[in-house]
């Protein structure tokens, strides 16, 4: 069996390759025909939300496929935008609400939102990203987790910014031997371990991170057995796995408003 750090690096060393082979595939070139032809169209939040397929293609290109029903929360994210210190987007801890509300930025750009090449081809490419990312989890998630961790290293400036992300946190636990349950445990306490026992400023190296997942791959050969381990509990199910007490909340006080 193909190891798992052997299968990220295939993958890896050969990304443009492997995003032209998803793209190719039937299911992913009919939905980017789709969003494509009609992304143009959309000129504001409420033609965004209306069209179920287009929004959906959206939400997954920025790793929120899962909150596809909390349409009210997402509502609010688009419609306050990110201008302002008090924006929903802003106030949330997940990064990945802000940059929905900046690809598609209808508070501050209005109708011309979608007009942007962020909005268009900016899209599809972390559609196949994503696509491609979930189709590596099918056979081994530590591959997905390996792939998810290289695109989203040179967010990571604290240790806040590795705890805010269920994935990212996985990687590091792995990589540090750590057992999930300190997961639990204060999170002020977690983050002051992180920023002393790792080099932060290493994530925005690319070889320097190839060379932590090296570490996180070899760890999760010897704790991870795929067979045992559910795919879901870091990137979250419609089940709710991924989505954080306080989120579901601010979606439970929102559905009266939601469409």
């Amino acid at each position: 069996m193909t190891t798992t750090y052997v299968s990220y690096q295939q993958i890896s060393a050969n990304i443009s390759t492997s995003l032209d082979r998803i793209a190719q595939k039937t299911d992913v070139a009919r939905e980017t025909e789709y969003y494509m032809s009609k992304i143009g169209d959309v000129k504001s939040v409420d033609d965004f939300m209306a069209d179920t397929r287009l929004y959906n293609y959206a939400l997954k290109a920025n790793g929120l496929e899962d909150m596809g029903y909390a349409k009210a929360f997402i509502r609010k994210v688009l419609t306050e935008g990110i201008d302002g210190d008090d924006a929903f987007a802003n106030k949330l801890s997940d990064t990945r609400y802000k940059d929905l509300a900046t690809t598609f930025n209808f508070q501050a750009f209005g109708a011309a939102a979608t007009s942007f090449d962020k909005a268009q081809q900016g899209v599809v490419d972390k559609y196949l990203r994503q696509s491609l990312e979930e189709e590596a989890g099918e056979d081994n998630t530590g591959v997905r987790l390996a792939l998810y961790f290289e695109r989203n290293a040179k967010n990571i400036k604290t240790g806040y910014d590795i705890l805010a992300d269920d994935a990212v946190a996985q990687v590091v636990r792995t990589a540090l031997g750590q057992p999930d349950e300190i997961a639990m445990s204060d999170i002020d306490k977690q983050a002051d371990y992180l920023e002393r026992v790792l080099d932060l400023s290493d994530f925005q190296d690319t070889e320097k991170t190839g060379k932590f997942l090296e570490r996180f791959t070899a760890m999760w050969e010897l704790s991870n057995p795929s067979e045992n381990y559910d795919p879901l509990a870091v990137f979250g199910s419609s089940t709710g796995f991924g989505i954080s007490a306080d989120l579901l909340i601010s979606i439970n006080a929102l559905k009266l408003g939601g469409k």
